[in-house]
């Protein structure tokens, strides 16, 4: 009985292990992170490219992976030190040294649970390999249809086309919420900690103190209405926010995703400086 005990502890500490290990790496709960195996490791000597509203302190520190699946077929990974919740796949390099962006892979994780999905990529680039790596991208990286992903809230898993359709709504619900950022932003935020804190009351001043509220706030004759347990200022959403907002953010929506997503609105704000970053040239170590 002991034995048994002891058996079932040892699993039990094992599979919560290997949940722990895939929230905090971002690799799909589909086994994915375990079909692959890492055949070598380039890290960034130089980045030969200006960082569009960047501040040089920031680490912007590029890794590319070469793994290798259960069939031994190979592709590469570009990691971003800036931007763990993300990673881009890409093809091996052909003879030519032509490679092409395939797939921008996202998890991120959050109190009640987490997203992940797999969205189509766009792009041709160059890419040599050797004890010294170099790499070039040099068109537009294309953002294309999200094709796969789950969500856990709480304790349910919502997979299929059930998932597919959420994930996309609210790829688009961030989508516009970050061109309304872009047009307002007052100021530049450079690492997700100082974008929450900059954001989080202009978007949500309900859900601050009171004398972190913009000004414009509240004025005479601003109404109120209640949902998911939030009476939100529709006077100040009308005044702030462009009109396909006013709904998202009056029914709790906006919050919803700000909680559940954030990461994913932070990389999806950053997408035009990790553009820039990608066009220049790269230049990398081996170091594995």
């Amino acid at each position: 009985m002991k034995r048994i005990f002891i058996i079932i502890s040892l699993v039990t500490f094992l599979l919560s292990g290997c949940v722990y290990i895939m929230e905090n790496t971002g690799r799909f709960l589909d086994g994915s992170a375990f079909a692959e195996s890492t055949v070598s490791v380039y890290r960034t000597q130089q980045i030969e490219a200006a960082i569009q509203n960047s501040d040089t302190s920031i680490d912007t520190s590029v890794e590319i992976l070469i793994v290798q699946d259960r069939n031994s077929q190979r592709s590469v990974i570009i990691n971003i030190d800036k931007y763990p919740m993300i990673k881009i796949r890409g093809s091996m390099p052909n003879e030519d040294n032509e490679f092409y962006l395939t797939s921008l892979e996202y998890f991120g994780s959050n109190i009640h649970g987490w997203n992940e999905f797999s969205k189509q990529l766009h792009a041709q680039g160059n890419l040599t390999l050797g004890d010294i790596g170099i790499l070039e991208i040099n068109e537009e990286i294309m953002q294309l249809q999200i094709s796969r992903g789950r969500i856990h809230r709480y304790d349910t898993r919502i997979t299929g086309e059930q998932a597919l359709s959420a994930l996309r709504n609210r790829s688009e619900r961030i989508s516009s919420l970050t061109e309304f950022m872009h047009t307002s932003a007052s100021e530049q935020v450079q690492t997700i900690t100082l974008f929450e804190r900059y954001w989080k009351v202009i978007l949500f001043p309900e859900i601050v103190w009171n004398n972190q509220r913009p000004s414009s706030w509240q004025q005479d004759n601003d109404r109120f209405e209640r949902a998911q347990d939030i009476s939100w200022n529709t006077g100040y959403t009308q005044r702030t926010f462009p009109e396909e907002l006013h709904i998202v953010r009056n029914s709790g929506t906006m919050l919803q995703d700000w909680e559940e997503a954030l990461a994913w609105i932070y990389f999806a704000y950053e997408w035009e400086n990790i553009k820039t970053l990608l066009s220049g040239r790269i230049i990398l170590q081996k170091i594995n």
